[in-house]
């Protein structure tokens, strides 16, 4: 943040009025001053600041300006806006009682007259003088200010072309398009911080259709903090660029349609027939109502900091595939900063020279691995020669190839800085990468995002720093022997409809180890997921989260009969049921993995079978009930279900042999939307 705002506890009660105020106004007003001028806590979670000053500074324009020097107001911290809205301008009011709070407020702190502005509009900006201020309006009664001074980048606005616009508008002009002109005595201090408040709320928190929303508890925690959080996060390159575009995108459409919905409704209001025309109008109001509530919804989601975490961006991969070459040669592309002749020997030894009746490949040498990625063509084979090297760019992967690192992982350091894009895009139907590590800086997106096909990662090491592996719908993911840790999301994001088999990997030091993204659509498939022999530990929250929703409503009815196939269930995955559910949970293990040696040569399994069939259980329920769902929707429509047995519906492939160590909230939780 930059420092041109500043503010301070010592300023004198006399800011807070003209005149003299008697003694208990004073004492009713000084609370509220220090309250709105107060450093508080210089840890705050959103953004810095420096040692504060005594009053808040001018702004000092660019090149000649006709105009006086303005009170910089437009750089307050998120903590400062938000004790403002909090503890003072809003507290705990509904939506329908905003305008009458904020004039409550704005009468207690705002100068009513004998201060100058500056008037902005997308046109032009004037200087004018403040006589009276009309509260409840949130409107400032001006004149021009003496001598006349105007800015605009047409000549037409002469003293009397001005004169008319005022005049057409009563003189009376909205708070928020003024600025405050500076004056060093601290007497108008508090009268712009109270006007940058409401051109800030009115800017970017406040909605048209607030108003009308069901007041279900306080309008601040429920709209103004989450939407404050999602300013204050994108000014500070926390969201990724495509969401932020599909925001106002989304907020741009719901404005359209909810200004279609008004002009409807007014026409209906006004029409007293029972025509064609009204009932085909009230139709479309109906439709219309409908999409707002939608968009509405789609805004909420983005706005709200956790589910916009829970849920992600769901980022589109345009990425075309170049196929195989137009000779139809496979290329090895070696990578190495600098070729000494002992590594050129070893390379020739065991990667380039290993099958020597093979028919001579290309091989083409680059500097760094970004440039030999972006040359591969389908099967071509990138070997990448120990070093440190530095992308600013993004891996992607569109075609069927192997990226490997010649020797151990923390000799082959791939970093990536720079803020934006995702580190690694896979689309490929194939793609392979091993031995190299990963780290990533300053970024805004993932390390790896595999959009569809299937990539496989081995003996690799993950240093995330956002969100850490993403597995989006129709992919395919596969880790063996790697180390993820450093997300300040989830390790692994793994949406419905995926697969994702993880081996022997280390999982920690992340906000949540696995997110499973699961029942977001009724149309999409569960994930299928192995787990076997991973260690997930000292993440925050939970080692693994099941998203799903809260119960179905028309499910209710079947309460009963889900909570007994629950418990069945249950019996069988706990490992204390009868033989039969023991064999069959073993030959459901058996067929996933053949790494059954593991459950007889751990030391302790208790606390591994424990944990395991927690996730087991919790698995099983939430498919059932989704199971049901839909069972019941399809015998509404007149339609059988083949076969809705539990196991052949193949929700799970096995999770065994895992070990939850230390994270902060336990192995396994769910998170009901």
């Amino acid at each position: 943040m930059a420092d041109g705002m500043r503010v301070g506890s010592g300023l004198m009660s006399e800011s807070m009025a003209s005149g003299h105020p008697d003694e208990a106004a004073e004492k009713e007003l000084a609370p509220l001053e220090k309250g709105l001028f107060q450093v508080e806590d210089s840890s705050s979670d959103c953004g810095s600041h420096n040692k504060p000053g005594d009053s808040l500074q001018s702004f000092v324009a660019e090149g000649k300006s006709p105009f006086p020097e303005i009170f910089q107001t437009s750089q307050l911290l998120f903590y400062e806006r938000f004790r403002a809205y909090q503890d003072y301008i809003l507290a705990d009011c509904k939506a329908s009682e905003v305008r009458e709070f904020t004039a409550e407020f704005l009468e207690k702190v705002l100068e009513p007259s004998g201060w100058q502005a500056i008037w902005r509009t997308n046109v032009f900006e004037v200087l004018v003088e403040v006589t009276d201020v009309d509260f409840s309006a949130l409107k400032a009664a001006v004149k021009l200010a003496e001598p006349y001074a105007c800015e605009s980048e047409v000549n037409t606005f002469t003293l009397e072309c001005m004169k008319e616009l005022l005049d057409l508008k009563e003189y009376q002009l909205p708070l928020q398009e003024l600025w405050v002109v500076f004056d060093d005595s601290g007497v108008f201090d508090q009268t712009a911080l109270a006007i940058e408040h409401v051109r800030f709320f009115y800017q970017y928190i406040w909605r048209s259709w607030d108003e009308e929303e069901e007041d279900e508890y306080d309008y601040f925690v429920r709209c103004v903090e989450p939407r404050m959080r999602l300013h204050y996060d994108i000014l500070e390159d926390r969201v990724p660029s495509g969401l932020i575009v599909d925001y106002h995108s989304l907020l741009t459409q719901c404005e359209e349609s909810y200004r279609k919905f008004l002009n409807l409704r007014s026409s209906l209001s006004n029409c007293n027939s029972d025509s064609e025309q009204e009932n085909i109008s009230m139709v479309e109001g109906l439709k219309l109502y409908s999409e707002i509530e939608q968009l509405k919804q789609k805004l909420k989601l983005i706005e709200n900091p956790l589910l916009r975490y829970v849920f992600g961006y769901q980022k589109n991969s345009n990425i075309q595939a170049k196929g195989v070459r137009p000779n139809g040669q496979k290329v090895t592309h070696v990578v190495s900063s600098t070729m000494m002749s002992g590594l050129l020997r070893s390379l020739l030894r065991d990667r380039l020279c290993e099958e020597p009746f093979k028919e001579d490949t290309e091989i083409q040498f680059h500097s760094d691995p970004l440039s030999a990625v972006n040359a591969c063509y389908e099967g071509d084979t990138v070997i990448v020669c120990p070093g440190h090297y530095v992308v600013h760019g993004t891996f992607s992967v569109a075609d069927s190839i192997v990226l490997e690192g010649y020797g151990l992982p923390d000799d082959i350091v791939i970093e990536k800085r720079g803020k934006g894009d995702t580190f690694v895009d896979c689309t490929g139907v194939d793609v392979k990468i091993s031995s190299i590590k990963f780290v990533q800086r300053d970024a805004v997106e993932g390390i790896l995002i595999i959009h569809r096909g299937k990539t496989t990662v081995e003996n690799c090491v993950l240093q995330c720093e956002t969100t850490g592996v993403t597995v989006r719908t129709s992919a395919e993911f596969l880790m063996k022997n790697s180390d993820l840790y450093g997300a300040k999301g989830a390790g692994l994001e793994i949406y419905p409809g995926s697969k994702c088999v993880l081996s022997d990997n280390g999982i920690h030091h992340c906000k949540e180890g696995i997110l499973i993204k699961d029942f977001l659509d009724e149309h999409y498939d569960i994930p299928k997921i192995s787990m076997v022999n991973n260690v997930i530990h000292n993440n925050e929250g939970y080692g693994i989260v099941l998203v799903k929703p809260t119960i179905f409503s028309d499910l209710k009815e079947n309460d009963q009969d889900k909570t007994e196939e629950n418990k069945a269930v249950k019996v069988q995955t706990s490992g204390q049921g009868d033989a039969a559910g023991r064999v069959d949970l073993e030959e459901l293990i058996h067929g996933a993995t053949d790494k059954m040696e593991i459950y007889e040569r751990a030391a302790d399994l208790s606390e591994q079978i424990e944990g395991n069939c927690e996730i087991i259980n919790e698995l099983v329920a939430a498919s059932t009930q989704k199971g049901q769902m839909r069972k019941k929707r399809l015998s509404e429509l007149g339609i059988t279900q083949a076969d809705d047995n539990l196991m052949s519906q193949e929700m799970f492939v096995v999770i065994v042999g895992n070990q939850f160590k230390w994270n902060g909230k336990g192995s396994f939780g769910t998170f009901l939307f």
